[in-house]
């Protein structure tokens, strides 16, 4: 599956991204913000599981994000089970020299509509760190709405921090 944006294409990854995901995503500065399943360092051992992870397609639906036909991040849904099927959450990197471009942003709408569309998703949520203001820049200017802050509510190398609750429901991203 190919998903054609604005600024990138989103597609499945390929043991051929190996280079280029160790490449982007060995940076201390996005595993901060990541869970810690999300390595640092990011070995090519690692990268190695991710891609035999990714092709796991019952365990998620994750893309690779594209330019140049280049892999620079990674965006994907994980769908509830049972009752929350219905609903999934979304989680999106992207290597550093890509920051401030508008590409995670546009990754994350072709998401929302493979999501919606593909999927038939009712909800979508994310639940970047509450300190994370780009990650959760990223999903405002998507339509997602605040829901609140979980206080206390995860531990990243040894320190606890409240983590942002954002959510967007089909009937909304479908308004405009």
């Amino acid at each position: 599956m190919i998903i054609e944006c604005e600024k990138c294409i989103l597609r499945k990854w390929e043991p051929s991204d190996l280079h280029n995901l160790v490449e982007h995503a060995n940076n201390p500065k996005i595993a901060n913000n990541m869970r810690d399943a999300f390595p640092n360092p990011y070995t090519i051992e690692e990268g190695k599981k991710w891609l035999k992870f990714s092709k796991k397609t019952n365990l998620g639906h994750n893309f690779a994000i594209t330019i140049n036909n280049e892999a620079v991040g990674g965006v994907g849904l994980e769908v509830g089970i049972d009752i929350e099927r219905i609903s999934a959450e979304a989680g999106y990197w992207i290597g550093e020299e890509y920051w401030g471009q508008g590409i995670t942003s546009s990754a994350l709408k072709g998401l929302l509509e493979y999501g919606f569309d593909n999927l038939k998703l009712e909800r979508i949520f994310s639940t970047p760190f509450d300190h994370n203001i780009a990650s959760r820049k990223v999903l405002e200017k998507n339509g997602f709405i605040l829901e609140g802050i979980m206080l206390n509510s995860v531990i990243k190398s040894s320190k606890i921090y409240n983590k942002a609750l954002y959510s967007i429901i089909k009937e909304d991203y479908f308004k405009d």
